[in-house]
């Protein structure tokens, strides 16, 4: 009798809470009876290379299940690969079946963003044109909230939640630092086409906290004439101003801001820039040309890896949509993404959908215009509404030492 297994892979940049669909996928697979569940390390591409590992190796508990959901970055590695099309070269096609043909793989789940979901579309598609027996469902994960068809994607809340309490910080400690002079702080977020993650600053405005002054999306092409006046007549009212930009932002002439300073001319497998420096050129831009103190903070690879403050609805749906991933193959679909239907606001509630992966891939979800305010340099009620339920409660890590425990690969050597 054939052996029903399953692999899953992780891909493209991760999140405090992608190892919570990866523990979904586990757990959901060991209940639904199939005899194994392989990882791949470091996505198709250490799958081509022959990489994989038997979860079972690694997971021995459900306390493992629970710690992995509160381990950050990607457990099994991760890649960007970005797969031909099948007519430019059908031997990697060949090579990857072969391989999920030796280890009797019957689904094939992918944790990933956009571009992890135009793979599951080129490997779905080509197993209904070769006849290939296997599964392949897509499982959302990206911080930046840009995939299609979802309502949002599990990364998206926690980071919004890490940003949203850095930034309060940032204002409260700018406070401190402004007596008898004026400052200028840029904040600069993750964001290269959607500023969801940008607009997110504007929960730090509470009761206790005026929040961010001004916040610039990437859909709204960026003047920096207007921003320098914007912040000039800012300061006539107040000593500290705060400024949140996400790092894509761009002028009218399509170049990124990061673009006038210095940047980098890396390029990755999908043809993305490298983007970084846009709350530095910012900040010495208007250091010279306003003359006061000025500072940039940019969160970096915080947003994503900041575990301790995930947000308990992120992880649940995280998990939930692994769970939903497996369920799906195992019910015969192939070809899709796993989504996340909001049911209801108040009080917020949530439920996985499917949809076909080919409505998804390669397709970006950008803020509305209308949750932006007229001038474009701030977010309304709108946005909040829509944010606020995504990072409410919490995961307690469990600590050992003063500090997080995480869930560790180990190979043997």
């Amino acid at each position: 009798m054939a052996m029903r297994n399953i692999i899953v892979g992780q891909s493209g940049g991760p999140t405090s809470v992608i190892n919570s669909s990866l523990a979904g996928v586990y757990k959901t697979a060991i209940e639904r009876g199939f005899d194994k569940v392989y990882g791949m390390l470091h996505g198709i591409q250490g799958l081509m290379d022959g990489k994989y590992v038997d979860l079972s190796t690694q997971i021995h508990s459900d306390m493992d299940i629970e710690i992995l959901k509160r381990t950050p970055s990607a457990f099994l590695g991760s890649c960007r690969y970005k797969l031909p099309e099948i007519h430019e070269n059908i031997e990697i096609y060949e090579k990857i079946f072969e391989i999920l043909d030796n280890l009797e793989i019957e689904a094939f789940i992918y944790i990933g963003g956009n571009d992890s979901m135009d793979t599951i579309k080129k490997l779905s598609d080509y197993a209904i044109v070769k006849g290939h027996h296997q599964k392949f469902l897509g499982v959302p994960k990206t911080i930046d909230n840009d995939l299609a068809l979802t309502d949002h994607t599990p990364g998206f809340g926690s980071a919004a939640k890490y940003i949203a309490a850095s930034t309060k910080e940032i204002i409260r400690d700018a406070l401190g630092l402004t007596y008898k002079k004026k400052m200028i702080t840029i904040i600069e977020v993750m964001g290269r086409n959607a500023g969801w993650l940008t607009g997110a600053t504007a929960l730090a405005k509470t009761e206790e906290c005026d929040g961010p002054d001004l916040i610039y999306l990437p859909e709204v092409p960026f003047d920096i004439e207007k921003f320098r006046a914007k912040v000039d007549e800012l300061l006539k009212q107040k000593d500290s101003v705060v400024v949140a930009v996400s790092e894509g932002i761009k002028l009218e002439d399509g170049r990124y801001v990061c673009e006038l300073g210095s940047v980098s001319d890396y390029v990755d497998a999908f043809g993305h820039k490298q983007l970084q420096g846009t709350a530095a050129y910012l900040a010495g831009y208007l250091g010279a040309e306003i003359g006061c103190k000025t500072r940039s903070v940019e969160f970096s690879t915080l947003q994503r890896s900041a575990s301790h403050m995930a947000s308990r609805v992120d992880i649940n749906e995280a998990f939930m949509v692994g769970g939903a991933a497996v369920k799906a193959a195992d019910e015969g679909d192939s070809g899709k993404m796993v989504v996340i239907d909001r049911v209801s606001d108040d009080p917020y509630m949530a439920a996985a959908g499917i949809y076909d992966v080919h409505r998804i891939a390669n397709n970006e979800r950008l803020v509305p215009r209308n949750w932006m305010n007229t001038e474009a340099d701030y977010v309304t009620n709108e946005f909040i509404s829509y944010v606020e339920p995504l990072i409410q409660g919490d995961y307690q890590p469990f600590m050992v030492n003063g500090l997080p425990q995480h869930l560790v690969l180990r190979m043997n050597k």
